[in-house]
């Protein structure tokens, strides 16, 4: 992955299942990420684009839903998303402020592919998730386009940066700086090998909370710096869950809620002002826009190899928020503001993560 040092390469094995050949939620097959980094001054924000598959998503929707850990957040979709059980679009994250244009533009993207919206058929459900990127970035400028946002949607690869790049340029993450991070986890069973595959924009968290495989190495950070890295926790995290497990949108959002395990192993403590949202589709199965003349047939996985999803899922969402906090460089923004790197600290103070 962009030959960035990860949390694996500090010696940190996280969980107990196997990860997948790039540790990312692009180990989905379909799976592609695309980043539009914005960086001048004041402004340090961005875009980032999850392809849920290479085809026509309105076409051929996934089997999908979404779970609110807290809702202090601005997540555009989640209500038809929970009504049908579907996706019919790709995946966007950015800052705060520029959620509706970035829905303008998965908007028009989306109708551009396909003319018969808004004359034969229905209208789109754009998907959107946020986080507020204030402290580094002036998210009253608006700065995000439509064009970077079509810009993320057009140029997406297995292979993507983490860290401050994209929507996570100005994230902040337990106090230091935060961004984009991604892990995957595989599941094997009797029918087969799946994958579950996460990416978080980090922007929540208190520097004495953290965590890394249970060692309280925030507390020795915060000591360090002597107590002035410390901030309150009021930022947020979106959780984007991609899996070929066949699962019904039921099953989905079971294994969702199991998100917070691996946010909670980090020292997440899901405070009052933290939008904390997990959106999830699985590739299995594709369902047709158009009616077919023959009932659908959806395979699922049996109840029974479901606490194998669970583990997965909280083991990937923790090391994904980990590679996001260790990928990261250090960022200064608006007015000066500015958040330390991890990798940085671990060097400066001579800090062993195993």
């Amino acid at each position: 992955m962009y030959n960035q040092k990860r949390i694996a390469d500090f010696g940190v094995k996280i969980g107990r299942l196997s990860r997948g050949p790039l540790n990312a939620i692009t180990d989905v097959a379909g799976v592609t990420v695309g980043h539009v980094t914005l960086k001048n001054k004041d402004i340090q924000t961005g875009v980032t684009a999850i392809l849920p598959h290479q085809g026509n998503v309105f076409k051929e929707k996934l089997i999908a839903s979404s779970h609110v850990i807290n809702g202090f957040g601005k997540t555009i979709g989640t209500i038809q998303i929970n009504e049908l059980g579907t996706l019919e679009t790709p995946i966007v994250l950015t800052n705060t402020a520029s959620v509706g244009t970035a829905a303008e533009a998965l908007i028009a993207d989306t109708m551009e592919q396909n003319p018969e919206i808004g004359r034969t058929t229905g209208t789109v459900n754009p998907v959107i998730g946020e986080c507020n990127d204030m402290f580094l970035n002036d998210v009253r400028t608006q700065a995000v386009q439509k064009e970077h946002v079509l810009e993320s949607l057009t140029n997406t690869a297995a292979e993507f940066e983490e860290g401050a790049v994209g929507a996570g340029r100005g994230m902040l993450c337990y106090s230091l700086k935060g961004g984009i991070g991604s892990a995957s986890r595989l599941m094997e069973f009797a029918h087969g090998v799946y994958t579950m595959g996460v990416l978080v924009l980090t922007n929540f968290g208190m520097l004495s909370d953290l965590r890394v495989n249970g060692k309280p190495v925030g507390e020795d950070l915060k000591q360090a710096l002597l107590d002035s890295g410390e901030q309150k926790d009021k930022g947020s995290v979106m959780v984007i869950v991609a899996t070929d497990l066949p699962v019904s949108e039921r099953q989905l959002n079971r294994i969702l809620k199991r998100s917070v395990t691996g946010l909670s192993r980090t020292g997440a403590m899901i405070g009052h002002g933290s939008g904390d949202i997990v959106l999830g589709f699985s590739t299995a199965t594709k369902i047709p826009h158009d009616k077919p003349a023959q009932p659908l047939s959806l395979p699922t996985i049996h109840e029974g190899d479901i606490d194998t999803a669970f583990r997965a899922i909280g083991e990937a969402t923790e090391e994904a928020v980990l590679n996001s906090l260790v990928t990261a460089d250090p960022v200064t923004g608006r007015e000066g503001n500015e958040r330390p790197a991890f990798k940085d600290l671990l060097e400066q103070f001579d800090i062993r993560l195993t």
